[in-house]
């Protein structure tokens, strides 16, 4: 038995989502306030006995920001957990038969276990006997209700709904918009009322981990100390009688203390000292030294303290001694143990979830760890911040959260992908490229010289780095863009990937000639076959992204480093000439070809040198010489704003208080007063962009960042 589907509807930041999870280990990967604290919150309001109370006390806090300012009143919360592979074992049966499944059968192999946190009967009632599109009536109804007085929660099983579906919600809840509320509905769809001696939770082995943030202080705390925890699961309750022989040493030990003769002494030296202060009608009336060495089983189980030598040290010190990736490494470890031995029980199913384990821990030992992280028949679900960990995991068993407005999305990136396109893309997902599982949106280019220099680029011209964009740029070190690619799709992972290649057009005639020699004629056929493989790239990714919003190819017209120098930017590879070359006559030729301007004669220039030197050194000699002046491709560019769907005001007031500011370091004659005063306007709101521009163009019309802003607009 496994969770194979978590589906959650208005609860916290979930307007409508669910999660997909497949037997074994799953991945919950998303940024920071993305919701995965969230969906495990959920999980655990259903499967872990001790949160069971919590799901009594929802409040209006939980619903989703989007129904925030008294909008909740009236909606569902739904958290409802789908579990596959059910056994035949009697028991269990028994439960999900009567609670849990789906159908009646004498036997199910498919149950759902669901949580509604909704308006009481009354209500209900109410407003099932409003007329429909008597919005008046429905906001009478709504104002006078009243979160702990008119909300109840109940579990349920056997639901047939599907629940993220918002039809199925406008009919089981309510249409709001149109003020449709049925008064007739299909219980079955709901399911069957789960009475309380009945709970999921109580007959599985749950275990959650939470994200590691103080280890030390967690086994300082008697109650989250995991020590104490595996004492308590190993040995079942703690038996003060299983310990009376220690306790009564310890008794022993406690009186032989305050027998002491320098303790007796200080006691009693302590009784004169009050008494010749104070005076015996307010000195206490009795006065001890005890010794408080603690003699219960349970406060002699606390006392127990672990000791550990770092690797190749021979010291062993305590929790607090301990780095903290080492101190979290081992509490980390205990708490697994926990898991073994709670799973050692006789439990319908085990479950282990992990919140965000790689804090603080070494990549290596993450990798390690989770590759070894298999207990066979136990799921297990974790969400993540690490691209070692996500490396390490199984496409098919990830769920991507995409962090929205006041709510989140959730991707499955291996939805309708074949077998042996799952198998392409797994290829690719190293420790590198998953970082395309993290982005905004995504940049595929497909060799060194674009990964190196595209992001220099971007910072020196703009001021912004492709990371505060939220865009990944990945490099394919091929031209199978598609391998990667078709994770983004309606389907699976809804962000904005751009494609980066070149069109390899020639840049020279390729016509053979009666007097061209050997050499020429080679270099013509070269030059011909790039633009015919070219040409047949882009037919094949224009098929490939056709009627696919989410994925769009841009081109240079002959390859990046010609482009580059077609853009402006012959002045950037000049001053590496000297570096590449080292005969002075060389350098002479080779910088008149640079600065011509015959795309023939720079291109294979450019071309040659970047072949000499190889072109990630190259791209690495030549990003030293990039700044602000330097001129981005227009096909750069487009694929920049392509990635990244929206540039909110405050980032494009950067981008352009960058360039005013380099401008003013080269010519502080330049006057940007108006500019800087429309700028201001723009950060609050209070103009538009063209405005800016306007302005802008009057001190600066040729500067580049025009053609951004004219893109934005």
């Amino acid at each position: 038995m496994y969770i194979s589907k978590v589906s959650l509807v208005n609860y916290r930041n979930f307007v409508n989502a669910y999660f997909n999870f497949n037997k074994g280990i799953n991945t919950v990967i998303g940024e920071n306030g993305s919701g995965k604290t969230n969906v495990f919150k959920a999980i655990r309001l259903l499967l872990e006995d001790a949160s069971l109370q919590f799901a009594y006390k929802l409040t209006e806090g939980d619903f989703n920001r989007t129904l925030d300012k008294g909008r909740w009143k009236g909606h569902w919360i739904i958290i409802s957990i789908e579990f596959d592979e059910l056994n035949d074992e009697e028991a269990i049966q028994s439960l999900f038969i009567h609670g849990t499944g789906i159908a009646e059968a004498d036997y199910v192999e498919k149950a759902t276990y669901n949580l509604f946190f909704r308006p009481k009967a009354d209500i209900r009632q109410k407003l099932s006997e409003l007329a429909e599109g008597d919005k008046a009536g429905l906001q009478a109804i709504l104002d006078d209700i009243n979160i702990l007085d008119n909300y109840e929660t109940f579990f349920t099983g056997k639901s047939t709904a599907d629940f993220n579906d918002p039809d199925v919600y406008k009919e089981l809840v309510g249409d709001f918009e149109n003020v449709i509320f049925h008064s007739a509905i299909d219980a079955s769809k709901f399911g069957s009322k789960i009475p309380h001696q009945l709970s999921v939770a109580k007959e599985v082995s749950f275990t959650f981990i939470q994200a590691l943030r103080d280890v030390v202080s967690d086994f300082h705390n008697n109650r989250t100390n995991p020590l104490l925890t595996l004492l308590k699961n190993k040995s079942g309750e703690i038996k003060d009688a299983d310990y009376q022989p220690i306790s009564d040493l310890v008794k022993e030990l406690n009186e032989s203390i305050e027998a002491l003769p320098d303790v007796q002494t200080i006691r009693d030296d302590i009784k004169t000292t009050i008494q010749d202060a104070v005076g015996l009608t307010y000195s206490p009336s009795s006065l001890s030294i005890k010794s408080s060495v603690p003699d219960e089983a349970e406060k002699l189980l606390q006392s127990l303290k672990l000791f550990i030598g770092e690797p190749g040290e021979e010291y062993e010190g305590g929790i607090h001694e301990l780095s903290l990736g080492g101190a979290n490494l081992i509490f980390l470890t205990l708490k697994l143990l926990e898991f073994k031995y709670r799973k050692s029980k006789d439990t319908f199913a085990n479950f282990l979830i992990i919140e965000e384990p790689e804090a603080h821990i070494h990549n290596h030992i993450q990798k390690t760890l989770f590759d070894k992280l298999d207990y066979g028949d136990t799921q297990i679900i974790y969400s993540t911040h690490s691209t070692q960990i996500s490396e390490v995991s199984n496409v098919e068993n990830i769920n991507i959260l995409a962090k929205k407005l006041n709510y989140a999305e959730v991707y499955q990136p291996s939805t309708d992908l074949g077998a042996e396109n799952i198998n392409q893309v797994q290829r690719y997902l190293d420790a590198v490229r998953t970082n395309l599982l993290f982005a905004k949106g995504v940049i595929l280019v497909e060799g060194d010289a674009e990964e190196i220099l595209i992001p220099i680029i971007v910072k020196k011209v703009l001021g912004i780095s492709l990371d505060e964009l939220g865009i990944s740029l990945i490099n394919i070190r091929s031209t199978g863009f598609e391998n990667v690619a078709q994770l983004f799709h309606n389907d699976r992972i809804q962000r904005k990937c751009a494609i980066l290649t070149d069109l390899d057009d020639a840049i020279c005639d390729t016509t053979e000639n009666a007097g061209d020699s050997d050499a020429l004629k080679k270099y013509k056929k070269k030059v011909a076959g790039s633009k015919q493989k070219g040409l047949e790239r882009k037919t094949k990714l224009d098929a490939f992204e056709a009627g696919n919003t989410w994925v769009k190819a841009f081109y240079a017209k002959h390859t990046f480093e010609v482009d580059f120098i077609s853009e402006g930017n012959a002045w950037e590879v000049e001053r590496i000439i000297k570096k590449v070359y080292i005969d002075p006559a060389t350098r002479t030729q080779a910088k008149t070809d640079i600065e011509s301007a015959d795309v023939a004669i720079y291109g294979k220039r450019v071309l040659t040198m970047a072949k000499q030197e190889g072109k990630g050194w190259f791209a690495i000699m030549l990003g030293k010489h990039i700044s602000y002046k330097t001129e981005i491709p227009a096909y750069i560019l487009d694929a920049i704003l392509f990635a990244k769907e929206t540039y909110s005001s405050n980032i494009v007031a950067d981008i352009i208080q960058y360039r005013m500011n380099k401008h003013f370091e080269a010519d502080n004659a330049l006057d940007f007063t108006s500019c800087k005063a429309e700028l201001l306007k723009y950060r609050n709101g209070t103009n538009k962009l063209e405005d800016l521009a306007f302005d802008f163009d009057l001190v600066l019309p040729d500067d580049q960042i025009l053609i951004l802003i004219d893109k934005l607009k």
